[in-house]
């Protein structure tokens, strides 16, 4: 295989994931589309990972408010063109591969969890998964799940309701969609363990805060998300 590589990256050489140009390594970007992607580190809000500018407060209000059941929110990068480029390729475009280019970039918010972690995609109702042939937050999960030696589990967490697309909803219309629309499997392990959601773009929290509960109420000690984008400003909580 060492030796097929070469004539490989020379038929088909690595692309630029955002917009195609031939770059050094599969799943980069090329230095243009590099600047326009904002990286989100370990910084912001402690619990949901929101970006804080000039405070030194660790939680944001929301938070301290009405906490989710959400334990830690983290996100590679910024909701922007790029970012919602890949996630609309992968989930309508069935470009599988951006699976693992943003898997790579959300593996850096998955370091120095538990060894019974379980990495756990939010998951489709049965309908829209035939409709679309797959879940590109399972593709997600088990690429970031392998690139960390942890567990991913895919059929313990169920969506048992179908739900309305929720991008045109408020916040509280959000919440509603989606009370009641999760369950645990019969038979489900999650007792006692800490379990990584793994969605492409968080929104409003939502529907991560729906799976969190119902993984509580099954004895989950710790819920966190991880998930490729996040939106941080107003103007793009209606375009996804």
């Amino acid at each position: 295989m060492r030796l097929a590589r070469p004539v490989i990256d020379f038929a088909l050489p690595p692309r630029c994931a955002g917009c195609g140009l031939i770059v050094d390594e599969v799943g980069s970007f090329c230095a243009e589309c590099w600047t326009k992607i904002e990286f989100l580190g370990a910084g912001g809000c402690e619990r949901c990972g929101i970006p804080l500018e000039a405070t030194d407060a660790e939680t944001c209000a929301a938070c301290l408010a009405q906490p989710s059941p959400v334990d830690r929110m983290r996100a590679a990068v910024a909701y922007g063109d790029i970012a919602r480029s890949l996630a609309l390729r992968l989930k309508y475009g069935r470009k599988t591969a951006l699976a693992a280019t943003m898997a790579r970039f959300m593996a850096v918010h998955l370091d120095d969890y538990p060894a019974h972690s379980i990495v756990m995609p939010v998951p489709l109702h049965r309908r829209r998964l035939w409709g679309r042939g797959f879940n590109q937050a399972v593709l997600i999960a088990r690429s970031l799940a392998k690139s960390k030696g942890l567990r991913v589990e895919c059929r313990t967490l169920v969506r048992s309701r179908a739900t309305p697309p929720l991008k045109a909803m408020s916040l509280n219309q959000r919440r509603r969609a989606v009370s009641g629309a999760f369950a645990v499997a019969a038979g489900g392990q999650v007792a006692g363990r800490t379990i990584i959601l793994v969605d492409d773009v968080l929104t409003t929290g939502s529907t991560a805060s729906a799976c969190a509960r119902v993984l509580k109420r099954a004895g989950a000690e710790r819920v966190e998300l991880i998930s490729w984008a996040r939106v941080v400003r107003p103007a793009h909580l209606l375009r996804y």
